[in-house]
């Protein structure tokens, strides 16, 4: 990559004339996916001009363990070369940045920065702490873009994009594999485009394109920058909010409310946070995992009685083999009770996530 598609000062050689102002333009894309992301990721690289003159950092939720081939899959589907993030790389326009498994993906100024701190709603890599760190870094230089997934990710980050004066894009709901977190960032952000993936493309060449004001040349030093909640690595400071009787899905801290501009937002001292939606859902996750250890141990509990109920019998106790026996029979039923509630709990579950689909 040559040096003029560098982000940093202007190259020795490349002269402005003394009466010309430098035309300033956004030129720091970031994209954030979930659930049905990789085909949509595909398609939006594919529109990607060669030329394209920004660079373009990609967080897609994924499993923390093993290896990642999606920046393998985004160099082939489009023109623009795109590969694994590195701690302390320099971004370079016309290059795509993927976010590695079990890091986030973070800029401190105009560098990588990958960090292993706390997962926010249960993900690292999160959408979030990339979003957030770009317009913070960035600030009206920034796009942002909400692809397709489940619940509401990313829309912490994509405000505060908006209010530092980057653009917002949002993947119309009824376009997305998948349409929970394009309609949390329209319900929530408002933001400057809703449109079908098939437009995309178009639209972020329009954006790049277009120039900004003078003032909006600077970037954040990384000295003066905001630490991000999940950079613990720089000591920040400890989450603001008000206690809750909930407790943190990831380490069973004491969790914090706070209201960012009418989002809710959760976060315990470790630094684990979540949105009201990633927490109901680990919650749940958590009720069913405990449920379930309840049923086991009833389970175990009768087979245990009915292995001394036939010891007993064997030593011809019939009064201790019939209280042994009932035993085992009121704790078979007890379990069968709770894996009943479990089914209907995962019922109900399924039946509201059928009411709240978007009619056609």
């Amino acid at each position: 990559m040559s040096d003029a598609t560098t982000l940093g000062p202007i190259p020795a050689g490349l002269e402005i004339p003394a009466d010309e102002t430098p035309v300033v333009q956004r030129d720091v894309v970031v994209v954030g996916a979930s659930a049905g992301g990789v085909q949509a990721l595909q398609s939006l690289v594919a529109q990607l001009p060669p030329e394209f003159p920004a660079s373009v950092l990609v967080v897609l939720h994924m499993m923390s363990s093993g290896t990642s081939v999606l920046h393998s899959i985004l160099d082939r589907a489009g023109s623009l070369p795109a590969t694994a993030a590195r701690d302390g790389e320099p971004l370079e326009r016309a290059h795509i940045y993927v976010a590695p498994p079990d890091s986030h993906l973070l800029l401190r100024g105009p560098d990588i920065h990958l960090s292993a701190g706390p997962r926010e709603n249960g993900h690292r890599p999160a959408i979030d702490p990339l979003f957030r760190s770009a317009a913070r870094a960035y600030g009206p230089r920034v796009v942002g873009v909400i692809l397709s997934g489940m619940l509401d990710d990313g829309t912490d980050g994509l405000r505060l994009i908006k209010a530092r004066g980057g653009a917002t894009v949002v993947q119309d709901p009824e376009d997305a594999a998948y349409g929970g977190m394009p309609e949390s960032a329209i319900e929530y952000v408002g933001p400057d485009f809703v449109l079908a993936l098939a437009d995309m493309g178009d639209a972020l060449c329009e954006l790049v394109d277009a120039p900004l004001p003078p003032e909006a040349t600077s970037v954040e030093d990384p000295v003066d920058q905001d630490v991000d909640l999940v950079e613990v690595e720089f000591g920040r400071e400890a989450p603001e909010g008000s206690p809750t009787l909930l407790t943190c899905p990831d380490c069973g801290g004491v969790m914090l409310e706070r209201d960012d501009g009418g989002l809710v937002r959760f976060a315990c001292q470790v630094g684990h946070a979540y949105s009201p939606e990633s927490l109901n859902e680990h919650q749940g996750e958590a009720l069913e995992s405990a449920l379930w250890n309840a049923t086991r141990t009833l389970d175990e509990r009768a087979d245990l009685l009915r292995r001394m109920a036939r010891r007993a019998e064997r030593s011809g106790s019939r009064k201790t083999t019939s209280r042994l026996s009932h035993k085992a029979d009121v704790a078979s039923a007890q379990a069968d009770e709770i894996r009943a509630t479990i089914l209907r709990l995962r019922g109900s579950e399924a039946v509201t996530a059928v009411e709240v689909e978007p009619q056609p």
